[in-house]
């Protein structure tokens, strides 16, 4: 299903122990969430932020289906600050995968995972690493690994590790200081 790249093996690499708060920025059809569900059983919590009021519904219902109670789905604005309506300092781990690429304004994207992720708290950023001939952004909207650096360095990360996230895909672990 995922030839590119997978989020079990993902979420698999970011150390997710029991009663964290996550949340998936950009959660789309909710991989990334359901598989974050998964890895925390029946303890913690799980936030599904995305602009994209029916997805949150589909993925709401399929968590559901899973007996994954933990997700909780909020419709919201990654580029606004406070838009995504959760609370400062209160996440564990923020999920933003295939969604950098996406936004106009990433630098406001990194603000708002700085305010809501805990001190001390992680980010997992994946992203596209090149264009492939219409699988994945155009070239001129490829977010590359570079530019992630260049942001998230700049918005106050540390890079903890980069992960392997898939034959056309990079990933990074940053650490909020």
């Amino acid at each position: 299903m995922f030839a590119f790249s997978d989020p079990k093996k993902n979420i698999d690499q970011c150390g997710i122990q029991a009663g964290m708060v996550i949340a998936d920025f950009g959660a789309g059809s909710g991989f990334y969430t359901i598989e974050a569900a998964k890895a925390l059983g029946s303890t913690g919590q799980v936030y599904a932020v995305d602009a994209q009021k029916d997805l949150l519904t589909r993925l709401k219902n399929t968590a559901n289906k899973e007996g994954l109670y933990n997700v909780e789905v909020i419709w919201g604005d990654l580029e606004k600050a406070g838009g995504t309506h959760i609370k400062d300092n209160s996440i564990d781990l923020i999920l933003i995968c295939n969604v950098m690429f996406q936004l106009a304004d990433k630098k406001a994207v990194a603000t708002e995972i700085r305010r809501v992720l805990a001190s001390g708290g992680r980010v997992l950023l994946v992203d596209w690493s090149d264009s492939f001939g219409g699988i994945g952004p155009s070239r001129g909207h490829v977010f590359s690994k570079v530019d992630a650096e260049h942001i998230f360095e700049g918005a106050g990360f540390s890079k903890d590790r980069e992960i392997q996230a898939g034959s056309h895909h990079y990933g990074f672990l940053y650490k909020k200081l």
